[in-house]
């Protein structure tokens, strides 16, 4: 079986080599040069420190290239489910947590059949938004924990990706899309957008008013950022402490992109405001009423939908009824 490496160090290009023996034909190359260009390739491993800016931009560079492998095996760092979900997010097919065995990376390779790239069921160009969208959403995540510029322009790219995506499939199939292949923040994310865009849609808005509700939906979680994961994917209900840190990431999300050029006062603020209600229980400043704009508002709807899976549908039909 063809193999080949990329990895941003060459001390990673050596490791990956050692966990792979001699047992396979192997080719290999660093990340920021990769090319993808080592013929009948069966299997990709890669090894890189996804927390950085740079290697996840390589990665998208070649990310075309990358998804005609049938099996992408990533090595990522951080033993976290973010890690995880960043890894699917940016081409895999299967993750390991670092460090790792022989043994897991061999039974990866020889014994798990590659799940199929497109469903039958599934439009390609769906599945092709959801892959740059998610990737996008984990590029913008890893700015913010290292302190980098934000790509506005390629957050915008994907969100309008997103939206020609149900003008062509519809909901339906962006929602299956989504829920099939990504999960936690960036699913969630996803949805939302998918969501608010089909909203406006079918309110008849102009086409200045989606970009600026996809553009709101892509980037109204980021202040989650910078929540514990302990916090942010607990399982079970939170206490009081942790539900009062929950509530910061909308104006941590102002603070993170309020300095950021090309993103306008309205996605601004639907960004911080997007938990707010119109009987004023909203938070982080307590709005109620015609003080909440119209983009607010479907983005707020759109936020409950996509996370009624996670509570009772009284809960989000009372939601919801406090937002309109």
């Amino acid at each position: 079986m063809p193999i080949h490496i990329v990895a941003d160090t060459p001390s990673r290009l050596s490791d990956v080599r050692g966990l792979l023996g001699q047992t396979f034909e192997i080719t290999s190359e660093l990340l920021t040069a990769a090319r993808l260009r080592g013929g009948d390739v069966e299997a990709l491993v890669v090894s890189a420190d996804l927390r950085l800016v740079d290697n996840i931009a390589a990665l998208k560079a070649i990310s075309s290239r990358l998804k005609r492998i049938p099996r992408r095996i990533f090595i990522v760092d951080q033993r976290t489910r973010l890690a995880m979900v960043q890894a699917y997010a940016l081409g895999a097919t299967d993750a390991l947590f670092r460090p790792v065995k022989p043994s897991q990376l061999l039974a990866r390779l020889v014994d798990i059949e590659a799940p199929s790239i497109v469903p039958d069921d599934l439009s390609p160009t769906s599945i092709e938004a959801a892959s740059a969208g998610a990737a996008s959403i984990a590029a913008m995540f890893s700015a913010v924990m290292n302190g980098a510029a934000i790509d506005v322009a390629d957050v915008r790219h994907a969100g309008a990706g997103i939206a020609d995506s149900i003008a062509e499939n519809g909901l339906s199939d962006w929602l299956a899309t989504v829920r099939r292949h990504h999960e936690g923040t960036y699913q969630h994310c996803l949805l939302v957008t998918g969501l608010a865009v089909d909203f406006g849609m079918s309110l008849g808005m102009s086409k200045p008013d989606i970009e600026r509700l996809y553009s709101a939906a892509m980037f109204h979680d980021i202040g989650k950022a910078t929540i514990p994961l302990t916090v942010l994917d607990k399982p079970g209900r939170l206490d009081d402490a942790e539900r009062s840190l929950i509530q910061t990431h909308p104006a941590l999300g102002h603070d993170a992109l309020k300095d950021t050029p090309g993103i306008s006062a309205e996605v601004l603020d639907a960004v911080r405001h997007h938990h707010e209600y119109l009987d004023g229980s909203g938070y982080p400043d307590g709005l109620c009423s015609e003080s909440i704009p119209d983009i607010v508002r479907i983005l707020t709807i759109s936020d409950i939908f996509a996370a009624a899976d996670r509570t009772t549908d009284l809960q989000a039909d009372d939601a919801a009824g406090q937002s309109l």
